[in-house]
């Protein structure tokens, strides 16, 4: 997995029939090169010399699926398929269109394994949003939990999973997550992330700035919906020009709080707990926000033996075998397709 935050790839292992998890297994986490990274920052919006990158992209997670199985001890006949996300550069669904880099015939070549990607494109293709793709892998972590619950993903963007006691799932994405954090930290810092929030705690949030923020039309729109990783960045560097380094932080990430505390007017129910992943549970001003404006408990998702760090890439595991089964990943109350509907594509290595 590859996400909007641009920190890296994770990677995990898991044994799963795409209905169930029967045993978790080793994961880790490479940070891309800087390098690379500056190159894949420069392509969003799906601008500049997007094949090159894309094809470094794809072998870079090639290297990091080699380091996952080597470090493991995990030989390729015992992996059955690869679920391979790639990295998202453009989402305008209402547009029709997503665009996910990533070359998954050479990434089968390369790994000689077999290989699902394109996870999003028969739900958009169908009118649905093509995100969240998460929400059937929280739903199947969460068997046994007190519903209603919230799974909380903080990454470059935010996105919920609302899980009914019934089993219902509503889902969409809040608003900024860590975006707008990371690159306002990298500007101001030149670090591309806001480590432990330290920069936002030495902070004060711009109250005038959030209220403006709040006033987004985003959030009132009724769900299913999903966000472009910088659909807000206009509007919010607007809002925080001019403050310091330590307050533009505290703001941005008071709007990425507020987002979350929005989105309650629209789940069916209460949820009894919120447990959050992504690399936002890991920032103590965004998590101390959480708590205070949210009427239930908030806790990381390892608080209930979850891996907060590679639960995405599991999901893109979980989601590759539901493809090869042909269930479905994505239904109306998800991405606000008409039905449910199956998705990925399968690359064979030795294809032609």
């Amino acid at each position: 997995m590859s996400g909007t935050s641009l920190d890296g790839v994770d990677a995990a292992l898991i044994r799963t029939d795409g209905e169930r998890v029967a045993e978790f297994g080793p994961s880790l986490t490479r940070p891309y090169p800087a390098p690379l990274r500056q190159r894949l920052r420069g392509i969003l919006g799906g601008v500049g010399p997007v094949a090159e990158v894309e094809r470094d992209v794809t072998l870079f997670h090639a290297e990091v699926v080699r380091d996952l199985l080597a470090e493991s001890g995990t030989s390729r006949a015992e992996v059955a398929v690869v679920g391979f996300h790639g990295h998202t550069i453009l989402h305008r669904p209402e547009q029709g269109r997503t665009w996910q880099i990533g070359d998954g015939a050479l990434l089968a070549e390369r790994l000689e394994l077999s290989v699902v990607n394109d996870f999003r494109s028969e739900d958009v293709a169908a009118g649905g949003q093509g995100a969240p793709l998460v929400p059937v892998y929280h739903a199947a972590l969460a068997e046994g939990l007190a519903r209603p619950l919230a799974v909380l993903n903080l990454g470059g963007v935010g996105n919920v999973t609302w899980i009914g006691v019934d089993g219902g799932l509503l889902a969409f994405d809040t608003g900024p997550g860590n975006a707008l954090i990371d690159d306002w930290a990298l500007r101001h810092t030149g670090r591309a992330v806001d480590v432990d929030g330290a920069l936002a705690a030495d902070g004060t949030v711009d109250e005038e700035a959030l209220r403006a923020f709040r006033a987004h039309p985003y959030f009132t729109r009724l769900p299913p919906k999903s966000l472009d990783r910088d659909d807000f960045a206009k509007i919010a560097g607007a809002l925080v020009e001019g403050l310091s380094a330590s307050d533009g932080a505290a703001t941005l990430s008071a709007f990425s709080v507020a987002a979350v505390e929005l989105a309650q007017a629209h789940f069916p129910a209460p949820p009894a707990t919120w447990l959050v992943c992504g690399g936002g549970r890991h920032n103590p001003v965004i998590m101390a926000g959480l708590r205070r404006c949210l009427p239930a408990p908030v806790k990381p998702v390892d608080a209930v033996g979850w891996d907060g760090d590679a639960l995405e890439a599991q999901a893109f595991a979980f989601l590759a075998v539901r493809s090869l089964k042909g269930l479905p990943l994505t239904w109306p109350g998800t991405t606000g397709a008409a039905r449910p509907l199956g998705g990925g594509r399968l690359h064979r290595p030795g294809a032609v």
